[in-house]
């Protein structure tokens, strides 16, 4: 651990907090220590890490004194930032790394006009409409090559995303801020806290934690959302996650993503579904999403919705190219959007290599997840003082365009942190899936150490009630 004071880290995280209207009085209470490069490649990721982290940590130091009158420190290390942002490359089941999630067909593609085009197929349903569109039913990755081969980049990705398919071809950042995808982000801040409609001021409850008797229903999937929802679960929310029986998941994420929530099964295209939703919804504060936009709108759970069945509502959404532009109703993922944004091109071509070269960790999944933490606990700030329902909207695209401002670095030698030398910072915890080691949290706060009550419980296995 590296005592210095980041400087550079301290100011990145001073313009967020700005950009969320926080008090600039408690900036004080931060202390951000160590620098990049901790981990091999050219961006900020410590750095990155640091201010969401400690962005996060500082707004539910906030809320704990708002509601107690407390006043508390936060600090965040590089090293255990950037460890907490590959957590679920270190987690352990009964000392056993669990399967990789990628896919079979997962990966990176020759077109026949010389462009690299990613095919993110993790999910079954995925890696068959591939299959489908490429008309290659044979196995393996080479089939999978062959195919790709006979189409032109640009073509290949205008057909997948036709389909629905999460595929995108490597840009440089310069062919990136050409799109008008780009153009649309450019216009929008890194977060977005808008009141959307007048309610009553609500007083946060007795609590001896900083979100303690916040309840939130966290209808996210894969990386960004669940961390969301995990740190405010850390620092003592309600966490409720939910979603219908019938979409796939990725298990072993989850056993590091749910710790501190229960996992009900809901179905919104019943008639018990929605009333069983709407009923939740009315005794919620904060309502997390990471679908597409306009997904949950169409099933009667969109910003509108919401807010007038539960006046005050916080409805946070999440997404992977924004909630406008061309691009927004697409499928997207961390590694996708490192792929179309130059993040890859751009570490490819520092390592003096062809074809990309992503960041060595889910740095904008994990970034994404703390800023949306961050958006809910200033929202209940504000709801607290002035009243108001409240919409929060963050994207992995928008975190991209963040940790480009950032700057580079000099890391692509630097030595990658392996298990042996973080094995420390693992939590040890005994449960009904055996024994898990995983990464605690890496913010500590003097008064209020975040921690998880609970234990990943399996998906589905709680009711669906506070």
């Amino acid at each position: 651990m590296n005592d210095a004071v980041n400087d550079r880290a301290t100011a990145t995280l001073t313009d967020l907090w700005r950009t969320v209207g926080g008090d600039a009085n408690a900036l004080n209470a931060i202390t951000l220590t160590g620098d990049d490069p901790v981990l091999p490649g050219i961006f900020r990721v410590g750095e990155l890490a640091l201010a969401s982290i400690g962005a996060a940590g500082l707004a539910a130091a906030e809320l704990h004194r708002l509601r107690t009158g407390q006043q508390q420190t936060v600090s965040v290390d590089a090293t255990d930032a950037v460890v907490a942002f590959r957590g679920e490359r270190y987690l352990l089941i009964d000392g056993k790394p669990p399967p990789s999630p990628w896919g079979n067909v997962s990966g990176y593609y020759p077109a026949s006009d010389g462009a690299l085009v990613q095919l993110h197929a993790n999910f079954v349903h995925h890696e068959a409409g591939f299959r489908q569109l490429l008309e290659c039913p044979a196995d393996g990755a080479d089939a999978i090559r062959k195919a790709v081969s006979a189409w032109g980049g640009q073509q290949l990705e205008d057909a997948a995303i036709a389909r629905g398919l999460p595929a995108g071809m490597l840009r440089s950042r310069e062919a990136w801020l050409a799109t008008d995808q780009a153009q649309a982000l450019s216009a929008l801040p890194l977060i977005e806290i808008e009141r959307v409609a007048d309610s009553p001021p609500e007083a946060l409850p007795p609590a001896s934690r900083p979100l303690g008797g916040v309840k939130v229903l966290d209808l996210t999937r894969i990386i960004a959302g669940p961390v969301g929802g995990r740190t405010l679960a850390a620092h003592g929310a309600d966490v409720l996650r939910l979603a219908s029986p019938s979409l796939p998941f990725l298990p072993h994420l989850w056993l590091d993503l749910a710790r501190g929530k229960r996992s009900a099964h809901l179905d919104l295209k019943t008639d018990a579904g929605v009333r069983a939703m709407t009923a939740l919804v009315r005794d919620a504060d904060i309502f997390m999403q990471a679908y597409r936009p306009h997904a949950l709108a169409q099933l009667g759970f969109g910003v509108a919705d919401v807010q007038r069945i539960r006046p005050g509502a916080i409805y946070i959404s999440l997404s992977a190219f924004g909630h406008t532009g061309p691009w927004a109703d697409r499928r997207g993922f961390d590694s996708l959007v490192q792929t179309v944004s130059g993040i890859g091109q751009a570490g490819a071509a520092a390592a003096d290599r062809e074809g990309t070269r992503p960041l060595p960790c889910q740095a904008l999944d994990h970034a994404t997840g703390y800023l949306a933490a961050l958006g809910a606990t200033c929202a209940l700030k504000r709801r607290a003082i002035e009243g108001g329902s409240y919409a929060v909207r963050i994207s992995l695209a928008q975190t991209s365009n963040w940790l480009w401002s950032l700057g580079t670095v000099n890391g692509i030698d630097t030595p990658d942190l392996k298990l042996a030398d973080i094995e420390h910072r693992l939590e040890v915890r005994t449960t009904s899936h055996g024994e898990i080691k995983a990464i605690a949290p890496a913010e500590r706060l003097s008064a209020t150490p975040a921690h998880y009550v609970r234990d990943a419980s399996l998906l589905g296995a709680d009711a669906a009630s506070f």
